[in-house]
């Protein structure tokens, strides 16, 4: 599953840097971004593939995918 980190400037105008939000893709990790920012303008957004990353601590979301790789 990949992981997009976005910069985006809410409705108030104010700058949130580094929103993690997993998704299948692209559309499917920004649908989720807006249930939480309603009206807000991305002003960037970065791919980081979650299975290159080691040494850090699994989420619910990446416990759910090793559980369901392994049935």
């Amino acid at each position: 599953m990949l992981k997009f980190d976005f910069t985006v400037k809410t409705r108030d105008g104010q700058k949130v840097e580094s929103i993690q939000i997993y998704g299948k893709d692209y559309p499917d990790a920004e649908r989720k971004l807006r249930q939480m920012y309603h009206h807000c303008e991305v002003m960037q957004c970065k791919t980081i593939n979650s299975d290159k990353i080691s040494g850090q601590s699994l989420d619910i979301e990446d416990l759910l995918s090793l559980i369901a790789k392994h049935d």
